[in-house]
């Protein structure tokens, strides 16, 4: 905090921070603007009552925009979407991958690769939607489409897919011009939109005596304490030592330092529980357009599916730990990372290089990613103890939390090591080097 306070000393960082702010700020108006044609209070008390299914959950990291219909109701999850499965695709198909390692101009095409992507999912994800909300009906019959159709249709779609191509614009703005991760920063705001509500409706609780201030007490502790093993866990790294050899080219004699290669205990991030709140969620929110008569053993095994209950929690932990070890397994590739040590002449000391250096790093991540898994799967599983055993009024854990408090963690770094850069530049300007 101390090198926080440092701030307003350098214009350039001040500037980045505020421009991040303002579009920020762009992005929370955007979410109150409705879409043309939808019946916006027929909606939200439709959603009052599909808590627990795949709609509250992109409610959540669309900040309530869905809730609203408003032009940004899909969010930044479409180029999120995209992205993971072009990360997908690296696997199926070689030329992908390859254009991941042609350096900046490779990196460009798969951006825009992914720009297109988006384009195609949101459009199609508007359509469905368009058709959807033509379907349904609010509470009391009141209809959330007055006057449908494929002019609506179309409209709804067009209007949904420019939101979320003006949000990732947005995203890409902030990364570039900003601090931190633009498209982070996009969920983070979402998630974090909504505490406010949260907090007002803990202190209604509080003043009818419904909620007791030592109950309250003992929650704030329980919460920091729970943000705590976050950081502590999030920032943990299992570090395999690595040697260089030496090399003499010409007069000058290059390697022969000593480094570390760095794992990180969760390093699949947020990606399994978005999954499996999704996979999961999904015959929830299916279950919503079943008639309970006409098909009652389905209705009832899917009602088995629903948070709060035993199945659903182990269910739940189970696809947390597959999707933890598959994209763990994506980003980190074992042999990529052996054949990079060797070609430039490292090893792990008592390892021999390739093969079997491979197999050392593969055991060590699976290890590793056994006990990401289970933090994981402890963080995600603690909204569902707080909210139906202990009753708490609002929504505290999993997913959005990590969220929020990992892009936290990573602006904050970003503006520290701006702030040290700037620090390094002040001292050579006043040596007699001098730095233009």
């Amino acid at each position: 905090m101390n090198r926080l306070q440092n701030l307003s000393d350098i214009p350039e960082l001040r500037k980045r921070i505020l421009f991040t702010f303002l579009m920020l700020i762009v992005y929370r108006i955007g979410c109150h603007i409705p879409t043309p044609g939808v019946n916006g209070a027929a909606l939200s008390a439709l959603f009052a009552q599909k808590q627990g299914t795949l709609f509250g959950m992109v409610d959540m990291f669309t900040g309530g925009a869905l809730r609203r219909m408003s032009i940004m109701a899909l969010g930044i999850m479409p180029y999120i979407s995209a992205a993971i499965i072009l990360e997908l695709l690296t696997i199926v198909i070689p030329e992908l991958g390859k254009l991941q390692k042609e350096g900046e101009l490779g990196r460009r095409k798969f951006t825009e690769y992914t720009r297109y992507g988006t384009v195609i999912i949101s459009f199609i994800q508007g359509f469905g939607i368009a058709i959807g909300l033509e379907n349904m009906t609010g509470p009391g019959g009141m209809l959330i489409v007055p006057e449908g159709g494929w002019g609506f249709r179309l409209l709804t779609a067009t209007t949904l897919c420019a939101g979320t191509v003006f949000l990732m614009w947005i995203g890409e703005q902030i990364t570039e011009r900003g601090i931190g991760n633009g498209i982070s920063l996009i969920i983070f705001a979402g998630i974090v939109a909504r505490l406010p509500v949260a907090a007002a409706n803990t202190f209604r609780l509080m003043k009818t005596g419904e909620l007791s201030p030592f109950f309250m007490l003992l929650l704030l502790a329980f919460m920091i304490f729970v943000i705590g093993v976050i950081v502590f866990v999030e920032r943990g790294q299992r570090r395999i030592p690595v040697q260089y050899a030496k090399r003499v080219i010409g007069r000058r004699v290059y390697g022969g330092q000593t480094t570390h290669l760095p794992l990180k205990v969760n390093a699949a991030g947020v990606i399994p529980p978005i999954f499996a709140s999704s996979v999961l969620m999904f015959p929830a929110t299916v279950a919503n357009f079943i008639d309970p008569e006409k098909m009652p053993l389905l209705h009832q095994i899917i009602s088995y599916l629903r948070p709060g209950n035993l199945i659903y929690s182990l269910a739940y932990v189970v696809l947390i730990f597959f999707f933890c070890y598959f994209y763990t397994a994506i980003q980190l590739n074992p042999v990529d990372l052996a054949d990079i040590m060797k070609r430039h002449g490292g090893y792990i000391p008592g390892v021999r290089p390739g093969k079997s250096t491979a197999e050392y790093i593969d055991r060590v991540l699976t290890r590793l990613t056994f006990w990401g898994a289970i933090y994981v799967s402890a963080i995600c599983i603690l909204p569902q103890i707080l909210i139906y055993k202990f009753h708490v009024p609002f929504y505290f854990g999993g997913t959005g939390l990590l969220i929020v408090v990992v892009v936290a963690m990573d602006t904050i770094g970003q503006i520290e090591a701006y702030l040290l850069m700037r620090h390094y530049e002040s001292f050579v300007k006043r040596g007699f080097v001098k730095v233009k």
